[in-house]
């Protein structure tokens, strides 16, 4: 490869590692071109899959700031799924690829800039879809919003309860607390009309 072309390739390695929201390295050491091609058409939508020469992916993995867990890597027929979807249909197409073909061997990945065992990466295969997730969170987003609303809902009817036991109790109590207070009333105007009384009574004497 001429020198112009090893720059031009660097280049758009680096892009593709800087562009990607991740990639994984394989090796596919024994796999076949209808088999590579099998693999392409499985993770198509979620991820570029690419054979790459280990010198040039080094070289733009380190400009494109990757972790040297990934650069490490690089060693014997290197390929690299570099993830742009659903990274979770990207892992699980690898996962299931390479079960159904041993040849293709997962070495490790970066996501996000973190480096990824090949564990993790099945074990975020094993996650559920994107879409999926959104589902039940929006679910869970609706029920709780249906709760709110009919806690809402039921305040009008409560408050009216209330209301009406509030008054009912006043009702009850009115008839109690005016005999309370004529009560004094009447004390005090008995002494008044038995002087009252009396005078009379005298003056009718004197005259």
């Amino acid at each position: 490869m001429a020198k112009a072309e090893k720059v031009t390739a660097v280049a758009e390695l680096t892009e593709r590692f800087q562009s990607s929201s991740g990639a994984v390295l394989t090796e596919y050491r024994g796999l076949t071109v209808a088999q590579l091609g099998e693999l392409r058409k499985s993770l198509d939508g979620h991820a570029t899959y690419s054979v790459v020469k280990n010198t040039l992916t080094k070289i733009a993995a380190t400009e494109a700031g990757m972790t040297p867990e990934l650069t490490n890597l690089l060693s014997g027929p290197s390929a690299i799924a570099f993830l742009e979807g659903d990274v979770v249909e990207a892992a699980k197409g690898l996962r299931d690829f390479s079960r159904a073909n041993p040849l293709l061997v997962i070495k490790g990945g970066v996501l996000e800039g973190k480096p990824l065992t090949p564990a993790e990466i099945i074990k975020l295969a094993d996650l559920e879809p994107r879409e999926v997730l959104l589902a039940k969170l929006a679910g869970a987003m609706k029920a709780s919003q249906a709760k709110a609303a009919g806690t809402f809902a039921a305040l009008p009817a409560q408050m009216a309860r209330l209301l009406g036991a509030l008054e009912a109790k006043r009702a009850a109590e009115g008839p109690a607390a005016s005999a309370g207070q004529s009560a004094p009333a009447d004390q005090a105007a008995a002494p008044e009309a038995a002087e009252a009384s009396a005078e009379a009574e005298q003056s009718s004497e004197e005259g």
